[in-house]
């Protein structure tokens, strides 16, 4: 990764281990203003990695503990009533209106149990997340981070609709580090918590200073407009949609392929992903961005033969 991303996924392995494509995913999804969807059990640092994302970014945060009692003013801002005289007339008008703050002032949030907001509530979060704004107002909302427990019944949880699915971009399962083939991590993690003199004194909860500017991300925001993607790099990425569609037999019933997402945003995640290896051109091996794109969209079996289409594709 070049310049200050470079230096924010450092400061991300500095306080996490592991989850490697999950900190790759979280910087690209910052410089190109996307969302992003982490699945997982409690304890695999979904949160821990949104949090530091925002403070070693600079912007300011937002974080809610979603649940079926959230309620519009804990995600907006507190409501105010405001009376005023009737002209000509001995009555008032009473007026309420939500004083912008929490999720309208924020420049990241995180949205944790996302599937558990309550329907008043999901319908205001699906608009800001898909307009950036809330009536008239224009929010300043870079990046939205939500996050799951995963939808089998030992948690208890629902997936998310497809109408929400679609708002994220980016969509990775977390695991544990105790769950991988690699026991490196977890022995890392493990002795790092072992060293008392490591530990003695500090706040495990602690955030970082930040380690760029909001102007340095909005230059690399804005430097994406001239990243190019090649003719023959959209060309795979309408084959390979192709075959997922006609080989895979992926359609409405079974999977999530929107134009929008696939046709459109695509080429966002594309620009970022060469802008953050130093390049002016997209590449066919951004193409692997797709894996992170379609976790929840295909079927596991689809998904699982992803990689070996887009290693075809490069052949």
């Amino acid at each position: 990764m070049i310049g200050p991303a470079n230096a924010l996924h450092k400061l991300l392995d500095d306080y996490v281990i592991g989850h490697d494509d999950v900190k790759r995913a979280l910087v690209l999804a910052l410089v190109c203003r996307e969302h992003v969807y982490l699945e997982g059990p409690p304890g695999t640092a979904k949160t821990r990695m949104a949090e530091l994302l925002a403070a070693a970014s600079g912007l300011r945060f937002f974080r809610t503990q979603l649940h079926r009692d959230t309620r519009l003013p804990e995600l907006l801002g507190d409501v105010v009533i405001e009376r005023s005289p009737l002209p000509d007339s001995d009555g008032e008008q009473i007026r309420h209106r939500i004083e912008p703050g929490r999720l309208l002032t924020a420049e990241v949030a995180l949205l944790d149990d996302v599937s558990r907001a309550p329907g008043e509530a999901l319908n205001v979060l699906l608009q800001v997340l898909n307009e950036r704004r809330f009536e008239e107002l224009i929010l300043p909302l870079r990046c939205v981070i939500a996050t799951g427990n995963p939808t089998d019944d030992a948690y208890a949880n629902e997936a998310l609709d497809p109408a929400q699915l679609d708002r994220f971009a980016l969509q990775l399962r977390v695991s544990s580090l105790l769950t991988l083939e690699d026991p490196e991590p977890a022995r890392r993690l493990l002795d790092r918590f072992a060293d008392n003199d490591a530990c003695e004194g500090s706040d495990p909860e602690a955030l970082p200073a930040p380690v760029w500017t909001r102007d340095q991300l909005d230059d690399l925001h804005s430097a994406l407009g001239r990243v190019e993607v090649p003719g023959h790099v959209r060309a795979a990425l309408l084959e390979l949609l192709r075959r997922l569609v006609t080989e895979y037999h992926c359609n409405d019933a079974n999977s999530l392929l929107t134009d929008r997402t696939f046709l459109v945003k695509v080429l966002r995640m594309f620009r970022g992903s060469a802008l953050l290896a130093g390049r002016t051109a997209a590449t066919l091996d951004d193409l692997d961005l797709l894996v992170w794109m379609t976790t929840f969209r295909l079927p596991a079996a689809v998904h699982a033969a992803l990689p070996r289409e887009l290693a075809a594709l490069r052949a």
